[in-house]
């Protein structure tokens, strides 16, 4: 085993990058056996299986769409997260449903 204390910092992050690698490939492989020996099993006894994987979806950090637009400032718009713009707390207050404000 390899004494990690007398290790700089540059050659720890060296040792936890091949060993996350390492344990990558060894899960993948493991995948496909199970995923084989299902398939397998599954022809034991005159069954089909049709394995669908989802993918890991990664955040995209996409644009969120617009929710409520100011009435009397088109330009000015909200996408109903974070906290409630100035405009539409002044309409609020006024008595109006933020409902109005919808963008359709």
């Amino acid at each position: 085993m390899t004494d990690l204390a007398n290790k700089t910092p540059a050659e720890l992050q060296v040792i936890i990058s091949e060993a996350k690698a390492q344990l990558e490939a060894i899960q993948r492989s493991k995948h496909k056996e199970v995923i084989a020996k299902i398939k397998e099993l599954a022809e034991s006894i005159g069954v089909t299986v049709d394995i669908h994987e989802e993918k890991a979806r990664k955040a995209t950090g996409g644009i969120v769409p617009a929710k409520y637009r100011n009435p009397n400032d088109s330009t000015k718009t909200w996408t109903g997260r974070g906290m409630t713009p100035k405009w539409l707390q002044a309409l609020i207050a006024e008595g109006r449903n933020k409902d109005e404000f919808l963008i359709s």
